[in-house]
């Protein structure tokens, strides 16, 4: 056999790889076709998106002077005891409460639902489709809608604050927690049911206590969001600090506005640093 002359089996090897490198050159413009598309899709998107939300830069810049004229009206601050600060103190006081309830009193009905609408935990499939539907629902519905709903129900104040947002945050958690119920080993929880524990066993002593740590980690973050969410809900009349801000824009009196402002800013530096506190905690 000479050096230029191939087996039979080598030849073979030599026109699959052939054959292998044509079927995969050919990929490449694709490739490069289907990035292009999807670029041009997104400029495409960003273009009608901004021909439909009228957005025009220009439009601030000339309208700088109302702006300065605003912000001038509001400094200096007013740091009158009885009518600014005192109130304001107690204000954020019951915002931070809203908050807290609304995080707290939310987690039995997001857990009950996390556990009936994640894949590994739900005892049937229609239970499955049908807690995902009620969670959709609370995510759906901003709570500021729901505010506006509790406070046609039970008046104006902030137990309709804490109404509207144990109901959205029971969705937000609720589903948050389901996603990390599904991505847990399965592991234990097969070797309980092969043991003969019931669900009910299996997802306390099995799926409970793996996913605890991002439970807590996803609970401090819905608390930082839900005492921020406060403030928003007291525009509609749901208590707080939000509606000294309202009625403080209304009245004209923006001195009062901005501190107001300064003292929802000094609260959520202290809600941030708590949480991070307690997540330091629980990593040590």
């Amino acid at each position: 056999m000479t050096p230029h002359t191939l087996t039979p089996t080598v030849a073979r090897r030599d026109a699959s790889s052939k054959t292998r490198v044509a079927l995969v050159r050919p990929k490449k413009p694709l490739r490069w076709v289907t990035t292009a598309a999807v670029a041009a899709a997104v400029v495409g998107l960003h273009a009608v998106a901004i021909e439909g939300t009228d957005f025009k830069p220009e439009l601030l810049v000339d309208g700088w002077k109302g702006m300065a004229a605003f912000v001038g009206d509001a400094f200096p601050p007013d740091l009158s005891w009885e009518k600014t600060l005192k109130p304001g103190l107690e204000a954020t006081l019951v915002t931070l409460w809203i908050g807290l309830l609304g995080t707290t009193l939310s987690v039995p009905f997001a857990l009950l639902l996390a556990a009936l609408a994640a894949e590994n935990t739900s005892p049937h499939r229609l239970v499955y489709q049908a807690a995902r539907a009620v969670l959709s629902f609370f995510r759906a519905v901003p709570d500021i809608v729901f505010a506006l709903i509790f406070v046609t129900a039970v008046g104006l104040g902030p137990f309709a604050g804490v109404l509207a947002l144990i109901c959205h945050n029971t969705g937000v958690m609720g589903k948050l927690w389901a996603e990390s119920m599904e991505e847990i080993d399965a592991g234990p929880q097969e070797a309980l049911r092969t043991a003969g524990a019931n669900r009910i066993q299996q997802v306390a002593n099995a799926t409970l206590p793996m996913v605890v740590p991002q439970f807590v980690g996803l609970l401090l973050y819905r608390f930082d969001v839900n005492v921020r969410s406060s403030l928003v809900l007291g525009l509609v009349g749901a208590g707080g600090i939000g509606l000294l801000i309202n009625q403080s824009i209304k009245s004209f009196q923006f001195d009062s506005m901005l501190t107001h402002i300064l003292i929802v800013l000094v609260l959520i530096i202290v809600v941030d640093q708590f949480s991070a506190w307690i997540r330091r905690r629980l990593a040590a």
